[in-house]
């Protein structure tokens, strides 16, 4: 923190409203639906005006009544039945209104926009040019560049002393993974999977409109013009530091080889033919204060050794780029192939590489089940390759066969994406693909099933929220999208909305969680360049950045702390930048917003 600056007010000046939605508007002819929390037991009369006063629509309230998610007596107000679009709509119960709200015939594409341009202002090795983003402070000198680093070869905090490696790589671009400017090859996967799967999902089933959306020349990005779909410009951005976080083959590593259990902490420094691998992150080797920009991050940065998950992922990833990338750049995708190939046969060659260590400077993303990953990579090369040796593997998987249930899509859990995948790809049999249909609706029907147990309506009833609720919100509406996509069914859509419409307001601290949209929008977070909270040097962050959102389960920070066990899950948040574990921002938080921005403009009538 600079000398003589203070925390800034971390609550936006517009006071909360008593009736909440989307603040942003909604869908004239889709689903509406608004929150009031009162103790009344008993429906009470709500009216719909128009900007004129007018009474548009008049009705009851739906008595959900005590929620535990959000520790209020709630009650819902469906108006879904007016489709008249228009501005300056309010609701009323009793002397209580919302603010005034729109209801809009066509979606105007801000939301996707603003959160594509997330990613290239997370950019590494590259400057931030003033022409392409939303305010001239924005911009930034490039960071990291170039970003070459040799393999980590001190003693970590628990004293173990890593042996390093005999080459360097340069591992320049990519996006920064977060707040800090770690360059994770997990995260980075999951990430890149989603912008690319938004774009191929339009394009397998001939969504002119999406594929209009995010064609060349729609977004702000430096290669617009080059006659590639822009979305698929700033995931190649990611996908070529992906590529280089490959070892090279011939080289030897003393990596630790983990137990088949994925017990923590257990495992043997053992050296192996490393080559195909994956490195796990390049990062710094201890944590940089608050704030950092880019350019001003000298601390000598690493690789960290290579891992089974992070090579699961450059399989997966580079794969699917394969396919998709096949007749734009053939070269490109004839690379990607070849790293995929190398990335999975080394995971098999070594199943048991854990990311289980603790370094300073870095999230881990340990994960010590890697079934999922296997499933997702086998997938995705299938899909790309029609290979028998693939789909062998995918028939073997548990995913597969409905010995386990595919489950929410995150970084550390993707059988989900590879169903994705393998449902909307003609390589599979009518038979098999439609089991794998089913297993996609099923889940997606347990979504819906949360709706009832919440009384904000969502699809998420966990009993305590996790660490990045928000973008788990939006995964489960990406599958409810694809859901809705594959059987035409109503209430996936209007679930879809119902996440969208929490995440932009319709919740019961009454903020948008997106920068820039809203009455009430997230404005601090966790972030060491966007840090005016505690420099005024800094800038505020640009539109269309998504927070992780409330945390009841993981409240670390001291922010949080504050907090614990005084909050119901959904209040667990402070818009606050020192709250990392509420108030971070993502690559694998955006990406689904952005996945479920397009498909919401997509999909509306």
């Amino acid at each position: 923190m600079a000398a003589g600056t203070a925390l800034a007010d971390e609550a936006p000046h517009t006071p909360m409203a008593p009736i909440t939605l989307n603040q942003t508007g909604l869908e004239s002819a889709g689903p509406k639906l608004a929150i009031l929390a009162d103790p009344a037991t008993v429906p009470l009369d709500w009216r719909l005006v128009d900007a004129q006063g007018a009474v548009v629509a008049q009705g009851k309230t739906r008595v959900y009544g005590d929620d535990a998610a959000s520790g209020r007596h709630v009650h819902q107000i469906d108006f879904s039945q007016v489709r008249q679009a228009g501005q300056g709509y309010r609701l009323t119960v009793g002397d209580r209104a919302s603010r005034p709200f729109a209801l809009t015939a066509a979606p105007d594409g801000r939301l996707l926009r603003a959160s594509l341009s997330f990613f290239y202002q997370q950019r590494s090795g590259v400057p931030i040019e003033a022409a392409l983003v939303e305010r001239p402070d924005l911009a930034r000198p490039a960071g990291h560049r170039p970003d070459r680093a040799t393999c980590f070869n001190l003693a970590d905090p628990k004293g173990q002393v890593w042996p390093g490696c005999d080459y360097t790589l340069d591992a320049s671009g990519g996006w920064y993974d977060a707040g800090d400017q770690g360059k994770y090859v997990v995260n980075g996967g999951i990430s890149v999977w989603t912008l690319v799967n938004a774009y191929e999902r339009a394009r397998l089933l001939n969504r002119t409109r999406a594929l209009a959306q995010v064609a060349d020349g729609t977004l702000a990005v430096p290669e617009h013009g080059n006659g590639v779909p822009d979305i698929l410009d700033e995931a190649r951005f990611e996908l070529e530091f992906l590529l280089s976080m490959q070892v090279p083959d011939g080289k030897s590593l003393e990596v630790p080889i983990g137990d088949q259990r994925g017990n923590a902490g257990h495992y043997v420094l053992t050296r192996i033919d490393a080559g195909g691998l994956a490195h796990q992150k390049i990062a710094d080797a201890h944590w940089t204060g608050l704030p950092t920009a880019p350019a001003d991050d000298h601390v000598t940065r690493y690789l960290y050794y290579p891992t089974t998950g992070a090579s699961l992922n450059l399989a997966a990833v580079a794969a699917q780029a394969a396919r998709v990338w096949k007749d734009i750049d053939p070269a490109f995708a004839v690379r990607c192939l070849a790293a995929a190939r190398r990335a999975f046969a080394a995971a098999q060659r070594h199943p048991y590489i854990l990311a289980q260590v603790a370094f300073d400077g870095s999230g881990g993303y340990g994960d010590p089940h890697l079934a999922d990953e296997v499933y997702w990579a086998a997938a995705e090369l299938y899909a790309t390759t029609g290979d028998a040796a693939y789909l062998a593997t995918v028939r073997a998987s548990p995913y597969f066969t409905g010995a386990e249930g595919t489950g929410d899509l995150s970084w550390g859990s993707v059988a989900t994406a590879g169903a994705l995948t393998l449902a909307l790809s003609d390589r599979l049999g009518a038979a098999e693909r439609n089991r794998v249909r089913a297993q996609l609706l099923a889940l997606a029907d347990r979504y819906l099933a949360d709706e009832d147990k919440t009384g904000y309506r969502l699809p998420f009833a966990p009993t305590a929220y996790p660490w990045g609720s928000n973008g788990a919100i939006l995964n489960r509406a990406m599958v409810l999208g694809v859901a809705h996509d594959l059987t035409g069914k109503a209430a996936y859509r209007t679930a879809v909305v119902d996440a969208i419409d929490y995440v932009l307001g319709r919740n019961p601290l009454d903020r948008s969680f997106v920068t820039g949209f809203g009455a009430r929008p997230m404005e601090h977070p966790h972030h060491r360049f966007w840090a005016r909270q505690v420099d005024a040097r800094n800038p505020v962050p640009p539109s269309g950045v998504l927070s992780g959102g409330p945390n009841s389960s993981a409240m670390d920070d001291t922010v949080a702390k504050t907090l614990k066990g005084t909050c119901a899950p959904q209040t667990c948040w402070v818009d606050d930048l020192r709250a990392y574990t509420m108030n971070e921002v993502t690559i694998n938080w955006n990406a689904p917003l952005a996945w479920v921005a397009l498909w919401l403009d997509d999909t509306a009538d």
